[in-house]
């Protein structure tokens, strides 16, 4: 199993020394990969009805386009990937121009995780439909993907329209999509649409049960399992070696491909106290 590390977002805070520091810092101890989460606005818990969400307006959290763009500059091998971007959020046309770009200058080494989120707030904001962001995810993927590799295309769908035009520059080859959640919907999609899954549960029984339903999906389909990636995620907070190891253990039983290892919210560190937390991880599972 290839072992990454998640970006610790409220921590890492908003010092460009600090990000390169961490991005080579990882690199230097043999991360595969960095996952960035995606989340633009937090709401305020004084607003009318007061709120109850996982995070806040005083919740960071570093936009994951540009800021893969500026680890791409400073990084040489390790992968970059969103988890997830909240695709129906935004113009499907710039995130294939934005997600080129960041392909063509990282040597390709963008992995795209999207999702629908949860946070109505930011629909409200963003000025998009929550209830269709199902359905325009899934007409997204389908055109990001014809975007990157046409040279002039037309597109005619519920959500967008799109007549003899493409960007420029492309990326040369498919930049790989990975879908994140675990509602059968959102499986359905990910088996149809995607390379891989991003679960949000633990190595349980319900992840066994959508890895088989994936299985069979793409089977069904006559798409190869072999090629399909499941990335799963560790949380240093709260967790011994001994708890790490069976964590990951059990993981890898069910077939996960990818594994990151996230320290942020054990008791706030800096960039060294981080690298000290992946570098433990990373020598108990190896």
């Amino acid at each position: 199993m290839k072992i990454g590390v998640v970006l610790p977002h409220n921590e890492i805070g908003s010092d460009a020394g600090a990000m390169k520091a961490y991005a080579q810092g990882v690199e230097a101890l043999g991360a595969d990969h960095l996952l960035i989460y995606d989340h633009v606005l937090g709401a305020d818990p004084g607003r009318p009805g007061g709120w109850r969400g996982v995070y806040d307006k005083d919740t960071e959290f570093h936009e994951p386009m540009t800021t893969l763009s500026y680890i791409a500059g400073i990084t040489e091998k390790i992968e970059l990937v969103t988890t997830v971007l909240i695709l129906p959020q935004r113009q499907t046309a710039l995130v294939a121009k934005q997600a080129a770009q960041i392909a063509l200058l990282s040597d390709h080494r963008l992995r795209l995780g999207v999702g629908t989120g949860w946070n109505t707030v930011e629909y409200e904001a963003l000025n998009v439909p929550f209830k269709a962001r199902g359905r325009r995810q899934e007409e997204q993927v389908e055109l990001l993907r014809k975007l990157w590799s046409s040279e002039s295309l037309s597109f005619s769908g519920e959500f967008h329209q799109v007549t003899m035009a493409s960007i420029n520059p492309r990326p040369g080859k498919s930049i790989p999509i990975w879908f994140g959640g675990g509602a059968a919907r959102v499986l359905e999609r990910c088996a149809r649409f995607g390379d891989g899954w991003m679960p949000l549960m633990g190595p349980n029984q319900a992840a066994q049960d959508a890895v088989n339903y994936l299985r069979e999906l793409r089977t069904e389909d006559g798409k190869d399992w072999g090629d399909f990636g499941i990335q799963a995620q560790a949380q240093f907070a709260g967790a011994t070696p001994e708890k790490w190891l069976t964590h990951f253990q059990r993981w890898q039983a069910i077939g996960a491909t990818h594994m990151a290892i996230a320290t942020h919210n054990a008791a706030e560190t800096g960039v060294d106290g981080h690298l000290k937390r992946i570098e433990s991880y990373m020598e108990t599972v190896s």
